[in-house]
């Protein structure tokens, strides 16, 4: 699959991009988002402030996918995610340090758009180098 068409890549570039505006055309409304460090969502609006929460905290961040696996109504991304601290965000204090996390996000797909996703993420390796 091409990254260009991949769900997950482009929900991950928009919200990067700030522009969760776009995450109408790729998340359903009552869209599920299991996600470590209490920033599970239920809802598209709610998914939509994680963001806004996140970009806040981290200006810089980004959401590298390194490839997409598909299969049917499925995806899988593996994604590298960096960004710089500078704010306190999910457990982690804005000390101003730079960090690279790896992640893995799986979707599950409805019409086209994110009905539940799960993201898998190393927020151990986050950890250790904020506190470093």
């Amino acid at each position: 699959m091409r990254l260009s068409e991949s769900v997950i890549a482009r929900w991950l570039a928009a919200g990067d991009a700030g522009n969760v505006e776009a995450f109408e055309d790729l998340l359903h409304v009552d869209v599920v988002v299991h996600a470590p460090r209490g920033l599970s969502t239920s809802s598209l609006n709610a998914e939509k402030q994680v963001w806004r929460d996140a970009l806040a905290a981290m200006p810089d961040l980004r959401h590298d996918v390194q490839e997409v696996v598909a299969q049917g109504d499925i995806e899988m991304a593996r994604v590298v995610v960096t960004g710089t601290v500078v704010h306190d965000f999910a457990g982690a204090p804005g000390v101003g340090r730079a960090c690279r996390m790896d992640q893995a996000v799986i979707s599950h797909l409805r019409d086209g758009k994110v009905a539940e996703a799960w993201e898998i993420a190393d927020v151990g390796a986050l950890d250790d180098q904020i506190n470093a």
